[in-house]
């Protein structure tokens, strides 16, 4: 297992004036966040320490950090991204996976013909859709993209071993 540091949340603003932050949370919800005690500060060198975590009733959350005193200090980390090493996380059962997970991914077709890259993975409200990245067919030229639901029929099989296996219907010529 890797330990790439995987976003949790990240800070989007003050709340109020003694240093808590409000949250967009990526995850599970406030509940799955509260089994960190401290995160990375993704970029920015030393991490934070949770000294308080509630839900805000809006679907992201309210966090008070011991290295945070006063508003000033609490503006300056918006943007802030809020990460865990990815052995952190807990395991998960056979077939479930974490983006983190699959991002990176080398794509091949059913084929065996190489694909791309695993580039993101979305949830537009049907499922999980992993972004594909080719590479470039000429010098100077932009690589493309194609998208692939997150289906057993689209992806049969995928592993960090073996990348992600798709199904040569779903790939865009």
């Amino acid at each position: 297992m890797s330990d790439k540091p995987v976003t949790l949340a990240v800070i989007i603003g003050a709340h109020g004036v003694t240093g808590e932050v409000r949250l967009k949370l990526f995850g599970e919800g406030v509940v799955a966040l509260k089994r960190y005690r401290a995160f990375n500060n993704f970029g920015g060198g030393s991490g934070l320490s949770v000294e308080k975590l509630k839900d805000d009733g809006k679907g992201g959350a309210i966090a008070r950090f011991a290295e945070v005193s006063d508003r000033t200090a609490a503006e300056k980390l918006r943007g802030t991204a809020l990460t865990v090493p990815r052995s952190a996380l807990p395991a998960l059962p056979e077939g479930e996976y974490y983006y983190a997970d699959l991002i990176g991914l080398p794509a091949v077709s059913t084929t065996g013909e190489a694909l791309g890259v695993c580039v993101e993975v979305e949830n537009f409200g049907a499922g999980d859709v992993l972004e594909i990245e080719r590479p470039p067919v000429e010098e100077g030229a932009k690589p493309k993209r194609f998208m692939v639901p997150m289906r057993v029929e689209a992806v049969p099989e995928w592993s960090a071993e073996r990348g992600l296996v798709i199904e040569v219907a779903y790939v865009d010529q």
